[in-house]
């Protein structure tokens, strides 16, 4: 079992619950990460993720657990395409109904994705600040990227575009659909402050 060097807990702010994460940084990322809710309903899940030495994501495993149900996903990319695979344990549907399913039917709309975003995971905003170099970049700054986000609890994964504006004072502006909140950063580019959903303890 691989001893990564450095850790980061995040408490939830907008409900019970929290994220503890160790990773290793020094050659892109691998991070193995737990983090637990009670929001759309009670769930834990667990998570292992790399990337290569850009910070472009290459794999992502997650499972997803409550009362009665497990879900897993893996989500793998090499020569410029993923392969998404699943499993599922019980019945998420009977404590979530109209949960959607895990994974999604057509990896191929992922083409242009290299990161992921793990719903309400403060530790994937930092794929794209990194792999883009925005915790450097000069104030004004504005990327648009399409990312795979990954609904929890159900694991259902959707390709979204998100922006991302660089401000002054180690803060970017994150925006997805109608959604708008500017995230603070510390100087490696991990979430110290996420307006009403987690800040770093």
């Amino acid at each position: 079992m691989t001893v990564l060097p450095r850790a980061f807990a995040w408490q939830r702010t907008d409900t019970t619950g929290g994220e503890f994460a160790t990773l290793d940084d020094r050659r892109g990322l691998h991070a193995k990460g737990v983090a637990f809710a009670a929001d759309n309903s009670l769930y834990m899940c667990r998570y292992e993720l790399h990337t290569d030495d850009g910070w472009a994501t290459t794999r992502l495993e997650v499972t997803s657990e409550g009362a009665g149900w497990l879900r897993s996903l893996r989500m793998e990319r090499a020569a410029g395409r993923w392969r998404v695979t699943t499993g599922e344990q019980g019945d998420l549907e009977r404590v979530l109904p109209g949960a959607p399913f895990a994974g999604m039917e057509e990896p191929d709309r992922l083409h242009r994705v290299l990161d992921v975003d793990l719903y309400n995971s403060p530790l994937t905003n930092t794929l794209p600040v990194r792999r883009l170099g925005l915790h450097r970049a000069a104030p004004g700054t504005q990327v648009t990227i399409e990312a795979a986000w990954v609904l929890l609890p159900s694991l259902a994964v959707l390709p979204v575009d998100q922006t991302y504006e660089v401000l002054e004072g180690r803060r970017v502006r994150y925006s997805s659909e109608n959604f708008t909140a500017v995230i603070e950063l510390n100087e490696e580019g991990y979430v110290t402050e996420y307006p009403d959903l987690a800040t770093l303890a």
